[in-house]
């Protein structure tokens, strides 16, 4: 998927990102105090391609290699001491 334009969309919860098929490149995440943990799953209710635990009141940038995640849609699943995610995607 080389040369695809690169897209990106913030949320703030546990919400589907609805962008249809896509590759997660990057995300993006602030987070606040306590345990932050950040899961995206393949669509709601699908396995999870994504799950990170964080340190707490610091800004996360996590680049994913090669062609990136391949999901049917963006689902964030899990949201817990974050305020806000950006993810990159194509």
């Amino acid at each position: 998927m080389a040369g695809s334009d690169v897209r990106s969309t913030r949320l703030t919860g546990v919400v589907s990102a609805a962008v249809g098929p896509a590759r997660i490149r990057q995300v993006q995440i602030k987070t606040t105090s306590g345990s932050p943990r950040f899961t995206v799953t393949d669509g709601n209710g699908g396995a999870i391609v994504l799950d990170m635990d964080l340190n707490a009141d610091d800004t996360h940038s996590v680049n994913i290699p090669g062609d990136g995640i391949r999901v049917s849609d963006i689902y964030v699943s899990v949201f817990t001491a974050c305020t806000s995610v950006t993810v990159f995607y194509s």
